[in-house]
């Protein structure tokens, strides 16, 4: 078992590691990164271009475990995720034949893309951390962890994700446009001869075990939450509930989701304790979308993370 300070020492190179590859996107590599600890899954949205799929080709090299990317398309089917059962030998009957699902770190690419059968096994993966196919129930890898993107300005063609789903997503981070002094590294290194693209390109070194993998989550699990710390979160999810400017609050299941996310953070920055500072800087990404803005505000172009950060800046933090 890791202690704090030798789980925050491999948490540093590892993000290190990821960080000289997707070059000016630090938040979204947090995001990442607490998603994987407080044992969540992701939503990525982003333009086209802006290293959604390489960040997490990189952070699941950079752990060492197995990866899986699935394209989503209109025609993916619920059998395209979890596995069919073949006729290999008719003596020994039908054999189950597992899917892609069956992974540490899976890939969505595109995920509002799939029909809703296919979302709803999705769900049940997500959810349970287990899939059902011809009656039988399978578990999933301890680790599994799903990390979906979406193209925010392209809908031709796409299915918006049920709430119930986006719910499950524990944190979503949105993937903006780098600085200009990032995009200036991103071409010395291309110019230095990195290409993500050529094929067996190996992003990221493995930095940690599968053990020392494990062991990260087990510190989340025993970081501390002053009665304070708590009452300041369900403060700030039960504001959503009553603010004029949302037609949906936030849920239960988020007041939870953001104490997991805060115990992450503590983690990823090497304490055994939260401070209502990681409780704020993570809940524009775990409220973001589990709240619906007000029609009318929608069309004045006010955005979720507008409302939350007005929400935020009314509460005062405990000190």
């Amino acid at each position: 078992m890791l202690t704090i300070e030798q789980g925050a020492e491999r948490l540093q190179r590892l993000r290190t590691a990821i960080a000289a590859r997707i070059i000016g996107q630090d938040g979204a590599i947090d995001d990442a990164l607490v998603t994987f600890l407080a044992r969540g899954h992701l939503l990525i949205e982003g333009v086209p271009g802006t290293a959604k799929t390489l960040l997490v080709r990189a952070l699941a090299g950079a752990f060492g475990l197995r990866f899986t990317r699935i394209q989503f398309t209109p025609d993916l089917m619920p059998s395209d995720l979890t596995g069919i059962s073949v006729m290999r030998d008719p003596t020994r009957g039908f054999e189950f034949q597992p899917g892609p699902i069956f992974t540490d770190i899976l890939l969505g690419d595109e995920i509002n893309r799939a029909p809703a059968k296919t979302q709803a096994a999705l769900l049940e993966a997500m959810a349970e951390r287990q899939v059902t196919t011809d009656g039988t129930t399978r578990a999933l890898d301890p680790l599994f962890t799903v990390y979906a993107t979406q193209n925010p300005v392209e809908h031709e063609g796409t299915y918006p994700l049920p709430e119930a789903q986006l719910d499950r997503f524990l944190l979503k981070t949105v993937v903006r446009y780098t600085s200009k002094e990032a995009e200036l590294a991103m071409l010395e290194a291309h110019e230095a001869g990195f290409d993500p693209e050529r094929s067996g390109e190996r992003l990221v070194d493995a930095q940690l075990t599968r053990d020392e993998a494990i062991s990260l989550r087990q510190l989340v699990d025993g970081v501390r939450v002053a009665p304070e710390v708590r009452e300041y979160i369900a403060t700030i999810t039960r504001a959503t509930r009553d603010e004029a400017a949302l037609a949906l609050g936030a849920s239960p299941r988020a007041t939870v989701a953001l104490m997991r996310a805060a115990r992450a953070a503590a983690v990823l920055a090497g304490r055994g304790f939260v401070l209502p500072d990681d409780v704020k800087e993570r809940a524009p990404s775990t409220l973001r979308h589990r709240v619906v803005v007000a029609p009318e505000l929608e069309v004045e172009g006010r955005s979720a993370d507008d409302v939350l950060d007005g929400i935020l800046n009314r509460i005062v933090a405990p000190k």
